[in-house]
C-alpha cells in the first residue's frame, strides 16, 4: 500500500528570502516593537555612547532595546538563552540580522541602561495614553514576593554571627599554627621559601569570617539608625526619651544574606520562606500598569503612599490630569496614617482599604444605613465604608484589576526570579518587566495603528 506524505527534504539547499520579515505574519509582535521604538524618546540611551573613540563599535541600542524588550515578551530572561534564540528563532533573527550579540553584550546593555527605563515607562505611558488604555476611574495597589536571586542557605541570623566567627577564627588561628610547623619542617629540608604558599583552607575561612564580619556590622549600624530614627521622630514631636541609638543591638534573628545583602527572608504565597524581593504595582482597569517599584520590607503597609504619589506624578507626566475615582489596596496596606493621607489627596475621590482578611465562611455584614457614629475610629469608618453598597461595588474590582495583572507577569510571562542582584538593579528589572508588560497590553489592543 502506497502512503503519500508531503515533499521532506532536510539536507535540500534552501533559497531564502531577500528580506527575514518575510519569515514573519504581517501582525507579529516584533514589528510591532520596531514600530513602537521609533515613536518613543531613546534618546537618553543613544547619547549614552561616546562617538569619537576607536574601536568596535557597540551594537544599535535600537536594536538592542528591542531585542530586549521582545525577549521579555516572550518570557525569555537570561541572557545566555537570548543569545541562543537570536541563532535558532527567525523572531529574533529579524532584530539582529546576521550579526548576533553575544550573552555578554546583551548582560551589559541590561545592566548599562536600567537607569533610562524609568523614562521609558512614561514615553510608552504616553501612548497608552493616546490609544485610550489610560483611564483613571479605578486605581488598585497591590504587591507580590519576587525570589532574588540569592539562596535563603546563604543567609544568616545574628545570634549566630558571633559563634561562628569564633570558630571561624579558631581554626584560622590552628591553621596558621599548622602551616607555621609545615613551613620549619620544609625550611630545613628545603631551605627558605618564598613565604607567599597561603593554604586555601586559610583563605576560604579568612574570606568567609570577613563577610559575616561585615554582615554582623551592617545589621549592627542598621539598628542603630532605626533607633535613631525613632529618637528623632519623638523628638520632633516633643516627646521625651531615654533611649540611646548607640545601645540598640539588632534582633537576634535578624538576617543577613551573603550572596545579596539587599534581599530579605520574606512569606511567600505557598506558606513558605524565601530570599525575595516585594514588587509593587499600580494598574487601572485597562490593567496597564502605572507605577512599579521593589523594596526589601516584607509588610506593605509603608508602600501605600510612595505608591499612590508615584501613581499620580506619572499620569500627570503622561498628561492625564483626571481625578481617580476610586482607589482600592488590601489589608497588608491599611493604617490610620495612610487612610488620612490618601482620603486628603486632591487627585483621589474615594479610598477603600481592607481592615481585615475575611474567611469564606464567614458572615457578610450588612451594608450601613445612616450617619456614620462620630466616635467610630479610623479603623472602624474604613470598615464601614467598605461594607456600602458602593465600597463593596468598589472592592470588588480588585480581582479584574490588579490581581490578574500579577498572574499575566507571573504565570503568563514566567518572570518569577530576578536575575540582578541588589536593590536599585531589582527595581530596573521590575521596571522592565512592567513596561513589558504595558507594551504588550498595547500590542494586543491594536490601537497602535490608529495613533
Amino acid at each position: 500500500m502506497t502512503r503519500k506524505f508531503r515533499d521532506w527534504q532536510p539536507d535540500a539547499s534552501w533559497l531564502f528570502p531577500p528580506s527575514p520579515r518575510d519569515w514573519l505574519p504581517e501582525d507579529h509582535p516584533v514589528y510591532f516593537l520596531l514600530d513602537v521604538t521609533t515613536r518613543i524618546d531613546i534618546s537618553p540611551i543613544i547619547n549614552d555612547y561616546a562617538s569619537a573613540k576607536g574601536g568596535q563599535p557597540p551594537f544599535h541600542p535600537q536594536m538592542m532595546l528591542v531585542l530586549l524588550l521582545y525577549a521579555y515578551s516572550d518570557g525569555m530572561f537570561s541572557s545566555r538563552k537570548i543569545m541562543q534564540r537570536c541563532v535558532t528563532d527567525a523572531a529574533f533573527r529579524v532584530i539582529v540580522g546576521k550579526d548576533i550579540p553575544d550573552f555578554r553584550r546583551i548582560a551589559e546593555f541590561r545592566a548599562r541602561h536600567l537607569k533610562h527605563l524609568p523614562a521609558l515607562f512614561l514615553e510608552v505611558l504616553v501612548l497608552c495614553r493616546d490609544a485610550g488604555l489610560l483611564k483613571v476611574g479605578r486605581l488598585s495597589l497591590d504587591g507580590t514576593k519576587v525570589k532574588a536571586n540569592a539562596s535563603r542557605n546563604k543567609a544568616m541570623s545574628y545570634d549566630r554571627m558571633e559563634p561562628e566567627a569564633e570558630r571561624l577564627q579558631q581554626e584560622i588561628e590552628a591553621l596558621l599554627t599548622q602551616a607555621d610547623d609545615a613551613d620549619i619542617v620544609d625550611d630545613n629540608q628545603f631551605g627558605d621559601l618564598s613565604g607567599d604558599e597561603i593554604p586555601e583552607e586559610l583563605i576560604r575561612r579568612e574570606s568567609r569570617l570577613a563577610k559575616i564580619l561585615e554582615a554582623k556590622a551592617a545589621l549592627e549600624e542598621a539598628a542603630r539608625q532605626k533607633t535613631q530614627d525613632h529618637v528623632d521622630q519623638m523628638e520632633a514631636e516633643g516627646r521625651k526619651h531615654r533611649t540611646n541609638p548607640d545601645e540598640a543591638v539588632p534582633d537576634p534573628k535578624a538576617q543577613r544574606n551573603f550572596t545579596d545583602p539587599e534581599s530579605k527572608i520574606m512569606k511567600t504565597s505557598n506558606k513558605g520562606f524565601d530570599q525575595c524581593g516585594n514588587a509593587q504595582a499600580v494598574a487601572n482597569e485597562q490593567q496597564i500598569i502605572l507605577a512599579a517599584d521593589v523594596t526589601n520590607q516584607a509588610n506593605d503597609v509603608r508602600q501605600a503612599v510612595p505608591m499612590v504619589d508615584q501613581a499620580i506624578l506619572n499620569l500627570d507626566e503622561a498628561g492625564v490630569t483626571e481625578n481617580v475615582g476610586a482607589f482600592t489596596a488590601d489589608a497588608g496596606y491599611f493604617s490610620e496614617e495612610n487612610m488620612v493621607a490618601l482620603d486628603s489627596n486632591r487627585r483621589i475621590d474615594n479610598t477603600f482599604i481592607a481592615t481585615g482578611r475575611q474567611k469564606h465562611n464567614d458572615k457578610v455584614p450588612e451594608a450601613p444605613k445612616g450617619r456614620p457614629p462620630k466616635d467610630l475610629t479610623a479603623k472602624q469608618k474604613m470598615a464601614r465604608r467598605n461594607r456600602t453598597k458602593k465600597g463593596r461595588a468598589e472592592y470588588a474590582r480588585r480581582k479584574v484589576i490588579i490581581e490578574p495583572v500579577f498572574g499575566q507577569i507571573k504565570e503568563g510571562l514566567g518572570f518569577r526570579n530576578f536575575l540582578l542582584r541588589g536593590l536599585k538593579k531589582m527595581q530596573g528589572e521590575w521596571n522592565l518587566v512592567c513596561l513589558t508588560h504595558n507594551l504588550l497590553k498595547l500590542f494586543r489592543s491594536g490601537a497602535l495603528t490608529a495613533i
